[in-house]
Formats: C-alpha cells, sequence, structure tokens
C-alpha cells in the first residue's frame, strides 16, 4: 500500500513540476503515472551504477555531481516516453531539483501517515 501511495504522489509531484516549471511537459495523469514509474526505476537500476562509475568525479565537487546524474535520469526519462517531455539538459536539472524537493515532502509525509504509533 505504501509503494502505490508513494507512485501516486510521485505522479501528482511530476505533474505540479509540470504546472510551476515550462520547461516540463506532461500530457495527462496516466503518462506522469508512467513517468514516474520510469524514472524511479532509472533511479533504482541506472543511478547507482552511474554514481560508481562518476565517484572521483562527485568526490571533487564534494557531490555536487550527484545533481547532474539525477538531471540525466530525469532526461532519460523524458527521451523513452510520450506524453513525458523535458526541453533540455537545464530544464531537466531544473526540473530535477523540483522533483527531489516533492519527493522528500513525499517521503516525510509517508513515514508520518504509515509508521505513526
Amino acid at each position: 500500500m505504501k509503494l502505490i501511495v508513494k507512485w501516486l504522489l510521485s505522479a501528482a509531484a511530476l505533474l505540479a513540476v509540470a504546472y510551476l516549471y515550462g520547461g516540463v511537459q506532461v500530457s495527462s495523469f496516466s503518462a506522469a503515472l508512467v513517468a514516474a514509474f520510469v524514472i524511479g526505476l532509472f533511479n533504482m537500476i541506472l543511478r547507482p551504477v552511474l554514481v560508481v562509475l562518476t565517484l572521483p568525479v562527485t568526490v571533487i565537487t564534494l557531490g555536487l555531481f550527484l545533481f547532474v546524474i539525477n538531471a540525466l535520469m530525469f532526461w532519460a526519462a523524458s527521451g523513452v516516453l510520450d506524453g513525458f517531455h523535458v526541453r533540455g539538459f537545464g530544464a531537466a536539472l531544473i526540473g530535477s531539483l523540483i522533483y527531489s524537493a516533492f519527493g522528500i515532502v513525499i517521503d516525510s509525509a509517508i513515514e508520518r501517515l504509515f509508521f505513526k504509533q
């Protein structure tokens, strides 16, 4: 149940990113659901590989290169999906930052909702 709620809220966050920032476009809620799933899949499979491969650059930039990796995952998802479009790498960087901020709020809300004691 927790996973489904997080997925739905992530799709809503993606719609909010598209509403707040013009560089990201989402055509419908169903497209946002698919995009949230693909972004999560990329973050689960590709991101760890990229983090390990770019570890020296990440250390030199004091972790700031992780923002670039997040933007690449966001941009890559838009490249393989219809209905989800990011205008370029700069738009992917800004969109991924906004999406990550929403993700922090979502994670906090889910922790409070499902682990209330």
